[in-house]
């Protein structure tokens, strides 16, 4: 039975430096092939105007996409990346922030008979501060510190927390007992 293993949390609290670490150790244990998809990189695809005084650049409408079109269009790209993997048997290693979306990730388990186990990350806000200073990403910070309290207070992800506070990821994958996050 393949597997989605679907990694949540904020920005900073090392949700694709987990997946990678977390892919190989599954691939060492289990000698099955797995495949990672980091949400992020389909964001990265969009390359857009540069915003000057609003959505106009040069006194001409922008045609910068919303971010609820990015959004949607990162998830669509998400769900159907991971719906070949399966399709091959792969297990799937999948980071991005869930919100609301988790629906569809239950959606796409169940239409492969696949088990699903849901982690949320976090870490305390100053952890996360300075890994976002340490890369660079001073602009994420308050984007960071508000996804870290709304997932916390997600009723669906009570049981799913790992706090990874002071923790190397070889220590997190480790300690993190994979079945303990099961949903389906």
């Amino acid at each position: 039975m393949p597997r989605i293993i679907f990694v949540s949390g904020a920005c900073g609290s090392g949700k694709s430096t987990f997946a990678d670490a977390l892919a190989r150790s599954l691939v060492r244990r289990d000698h099955k092939t797995a495949y990672v998809i980091h949400g992020d990189d389909f964001h990265g695809g969009f390359v857009e105007p540069e915003e000057k005084g609003g959505f106009f650049v040069d006194g001409q409408a922008s045609d910068k996409v919303l971010w609820e079109d990015i959004l949607r269009f990162n998830w669509d790209c998400i769900i159907a990346t991971a719906q070949r993997a399966l399709e091959d048997n792969l297990d799937v290693v999948i980071d991005y922030v869930i919100e609301e979306e988790l629906p569809r990730v239950r959606e796409l388990a169940e239409k492969n008979r696949a088990s699903l186990y849901y982690i949320v990350l976090t870490a305390d806000g100053k952890e996360l501060e300075r890994r976002i200073r340490e890369r660079g990403d001073v602009e994420m910070i308050e984007r960071a510190l508000f996804l870290k309290n709304k997932l916390e207070a997600m009723p669906e992800n009570q049981g799913h927390i790992y706090n990874n506070t002071d923790k190397s990821v070889e220590q997190t994958v480790r300690e993190l007992v994979l079945d303990q996050y099961l949903i389906m």
